[in-house]
């Protein structure tokens, strides 16, 4: 469990940067958020983890408000077997900046921040490359900390049958390994590209032997009926 007092404080120091003060209750709600039960990776862990990345990486932000505001609401809305996240998760931030009279022009870009993270997209330069980074630091964790993230994706989707689980995680992993490089920003590229390959790459080979095993338990029973 993430130290909540330092959680606090970060929420705290991103709204003092914005100038503005939060809507009363709204970090209650995302504390309660994050610790939904469908979560296993999603988790005030894993937002505590950015929001460490994002106060050591603040001085390349050009809004590290507004990038510190996005970390907190990229998470937001998480449903497994849902579609759209991010754009609710964008929506909710909209209205929450729209409720501390923020401005406009602040709203789109902390908007723009959040759907950066659906990752369908390199994002060019700025603040949307360092988010992105942020988000992704976890395929450059530590072997021990990569290994626990990946058996909480499954846990995510435990409701997901095994082979299908496979196919689908070796394609997420394997897209990832397909960008050059997978960090946008010099800094996450220094310190967690290198790391990040040799994880991505421990990954697809074990999802690749996953695959062999399921194929050949398939043959296997299907030889049995026969």
């Amino acid at each position: 469990m993430p130290d909540l007092q330092h959680l606090h404080h970060h929420w705290l120091r991103a709204w003092n940067e914005l100038q503005h003060t939060p809507p009363l209750d709204l970090y209650e709600q995302l504390l309660q958020a994050y610790s939904e039960p469908q979560r296993h990776y999603h988790t005030l862990q894993h937002l505590a983890e950015c929001l460490q990345l994002q106060s050591e990486s603040a001085h390349l932000a050009q809004q590290p408000g507004e990038v510190a505001i996005a970390l907190w609401f990229h998470d937001a809305v998480y449903d497994v077997k849902a579609h759209g996240n991010e754009a609710r998760s964008a929506d909710w931030a909209v209205t929450a900046l729209q409720t501390a009279s923020v401005s406009v022009e602040i709203q789109t870009r902390v908007h723009a921040l959040i759907m950066a993270t659906e990752h369908t997209a390199a994002p060019l330069a700025g603040d949307a490359a360092l988010l992105v980074d942020i988000d992704l630091s976890i395929l450059g964790a530590a072997p021990a900390r990569f290994a626990e993230y990946e058996r909480q994706i499954r846990q995510e989707y435990a409701w997901v049958p095994e082979d299908v689980f496979v196919e689908k995680r070796k394609a997420v992993l394997q897209s990832f390994q397909d960008q050059a490089p997978i960090y946008g920003t010099a800094l996450f590229q220094t310190r967690l590209e290198a790391q990040a390959r040799r994880n991505l790459a421990d990954a697809l080979a074990t999802l690749a032997v996953a695959r062999m095993l399921a194929n050949s338990a398939f043959k296997e029973e299907k030889t049995h009926r026969l």
